[in-house]
């Protein structure tokens, strides 16, 4: 794929030019304050170039998963707020995405500001599969540029999606690359060809069958792939183990197994904990014990035990298999790491992260709030994804339709 790019816009003069650029401000959220603003950073920039060349900006985004109506709980408000603190350019937010709200606000819009668009998700027509509804909300959309406007991709996190400020609008303006959405492809290229190996995959998280795409599109392609979080109980379940209590998808069991008879002929090594920390209930201050992978149901806890962690003999296990990497993919926490006892498996992996020799990836999501919640800075880690479903489905070969429409 070739694409334009934010340099060869800002060449082209920006003064006094209404740019659409479509961000990634979904951040999560406590009440109305940000908990994690890696995101809001991530977006700065571009948006900073952009002002600083006397763009007017309007920014579109989502937050979370509204029906289509306006909901307080996921206005941008705080989002925005919070990226008026960092910023160093005047930013104002509308009451909603096309309306009199937005007119008005981008009518006012001087050289140099930034109007953020209430959440584009308000809008039914935003992630609608009626191809003519999508185009209409594009269509006012692009009405606020007037009639020399642009429109840059600035938000990796949503490039998998066939929506209307992703999309739609990408086919009625002239259209770029932000540069958070190139360094993202960049990054994810060095994954998918080219590697230099050992390529070892780190996958958590709650469901294998969230993953089930990209596991099978790294047999054969990474060395080793290390197994935590929910998903890891599936596959000691795959191998005769009892999880008690624990999150398991027995429906996935047989395709698990298949994955470990595949991988094996592919040379690819699945590597699944010995020791899991299981607890009684799924609480913070919940009794605890480590027992190993095949003992979980003679825990103290019995059959009612939940695995909440990876123990410190898998935690240890795991970070050599990473010290010895060249190339590291991190996706998915490898307990409940919002509870400081079922932290110890997430933090070990992201401490041997910082320390390999390796080109390391934290691939976005849970896995990126919680090297932030355990104490790390994006700058210990080679990069950190602002797409977690986004890059999974790079990872799975997919199209994107964010990125395709941008292929010039």
């Amino acid at each position: 794929m070739t694409f334009h790019t934010l340099n060869e816009l800002i060449a082209e003069g920006v003064r006094g030019r209404y740019i659409l650029v479509r961000s990634d401000l979904n951040v999560p959220l406590d009440g109305s304050t940000v908990t994690d603003d890696g995101r809001i950073k991530a977006s700065l920039p571009v948006l900073t170039k952009l002002t600083d060349a006397g763009a007017r900006v309007l920014v579109t985004a989502h937050l979370g998963r509204p029906k289509g109506t306006p909901e307080e709980k996921y206005s941008l408000k705080p989002a925005a707020s919070r990226l008026a603190e960092l910023a160093e350019f005047k930013v104002s937010l509308a009451d909603d995405t096309v309306g009199s709200s937005a007119k008005e606000h981008a009518s006012a819009l001087q050289d140099g500001e930034v109007l953020v668009l209430e959440n584009v998700r308000f809008d039914s027509r935003e992630t609608s599969k009626d191809d003519a509804e999508r185009a209409a909300f594009a269509d006012e959309l692009v009405a606020l540029t007037g009639d020399n406007g642009a429109f840059v991709d600035d938000a990796f996190g949503a490039v998998h999606r066939k929506h209307a400020s992703v999309y739609d609008v990408a086919t009625r303006l002239p259209s770029f690359q932000g540069d958070l959405v190139h360094t993202e492809v960049e990054v994810l290229r060095k994954l998918t060809a080219d590697t230099q190996r050992p390529y070892v995959v780190v996958l958590g998280g709650s469901k294998v069958s969230d993953k089930l795409a990209v596991i099978d599109n790294l047999i054969g392609k990474a060395d080793t792939i290390l197994v935590g979080g929910g998903m890891l109980f599936t596959f000691l379940a795959a191998v005769g183990h009892k999880v008690a209590g624990s999150l398991l998808e027995e429906d996935q069991i047989p395709v698990v197994q298949d994955y470990l008879k595949r991988a094996a002929d592919a040379g690819t090594e699945f590597v699944v904990p010995t020791d899991i920390v299981v607890a009684s209930k799924f609480a913070a201050d919940a009794d605890h014990e480590t027992v190993p992978a095949d003992g979980i149901e003679g825990s103290s806890f019995g059959t009612q035990g939940i695995g909440l962690d990876i123990g410190p003999d898998s935690a240890a296990a795991f970070a050599d298999r990473i010290k010895g990497a060249r190339t590291v993919f991190w996706n998915g926490p490898m307990g409940v790491f919002e509870f400081e006892a079922f932290s110890g498996g997430t933090r070990a992996v992201a401490q041997a992260l910082t320390e390999a020799d390796a080109f390391t990836v934290v691939g976005g999501g849970d896995s990126a709030a919680a090297v932030r919640t355990l104490g790390f800075s994006d700058d210990q880690f080679g990069h950190i994804s602002t797409g977690g479903g986004a890059s999974l489905e790079y990872l799975e070969g997919k199209d994107l339709p964010g990125l395709t429409v941008l292929d010039r």
